[in-house]
């Protein structure tokens, strides 16, 4: 219970940042520690040929739901050179389960399809996709059956992706969520920046800055 409530606040906390956020502000103006932090220690990146944006989520939080169409639309515009993951919290509670809903689905092949669905079921179907019996009849419909399912959500890759985005969380230290992280050194958070668009911006400003050092 101690662990859920943290999860809580945690996230409490990033909406509230989200919510109270500035006017966007001009690339030239960008400044570390003010507009982004640098994280002392850089996390590892999937494809060192590739400058990576990393988004750090969580089904259940509205602020990562609203933002998931505008950071679809700019996935879009992503040069060759940019490769983009996403990276579920590990916040402890059902944050832990949705992101072990998250690498099932996505072991199964099933992500592209399911991703926006799992969020709509959520925050408009008010569905709470919190135990193994809800997931598998959401996603009956999908043609994940419920042997499939179990066999993926027990299985040894996704738990071992599991772990992974828990190093990668604390890699990153994020405190909440939405947050994007350029290149395994770049933490960027809403509420330093105006919110959705003003992190899309900084982003870009951000993976020019590392293109250019390469």
């Amino acid at each position: 219970m101690r662990v859920l409530m943290t999860a809580t606040l945690v996230w409490l906390l990033g909406s509230l940042n989200a919510a109270q956020a500035q006017e966007a502000i001009p690339s030239a103006d960008f400044k570390a520690g003010e507009h982004y932090i640098e994280l002392t220690t850089p996390a590892p990146t999937q494809d060192p040929d590739k400058i990576e944006v990393a988004e750090l989520f969580w089904y259940g939080c509205g602020h990562c739901f609203q933002f998931e169409p505008v950071l679809q639309d700019w996935k879009k515009t992503l040069p060759e050179d940019v490769s983009f993951r996403e990276v579920p919290a590990l916040f402890g509670g059902v944050w832990n389960t949705h992101a072990q809903l998250f690498y099932t689905v996505q072991s199964l092949g099933k992500l592209e399809e399911t991703h926006k669905a799992i969020f709509n079921a959520i925050h408009v179907e008010k569905l709470r996709l919190a135990n193994e019996a809800e997931m598998i009849e959401f996603l009956e419909p999908y043609g994940i059956s419920e042997e499939q399912f179990e066999k993926a959500w027990s299985s040894f890759g996704v738990r071992s992706k599991i772990s992974e985005a828990g190093r990668l969380a604390k890699a990153y230290r994020a405190t909440g969520v939405p947050t994007l992280i350029v290149n395994g050194k770049y933490r960027i958070e809403g509420g330093m920046v105006g919110g959705f668009d003003g992190m899309l911006e900084v982003a870009d400003y951000l993976i020019a800055q590392e293109r250019q050092a390469r």
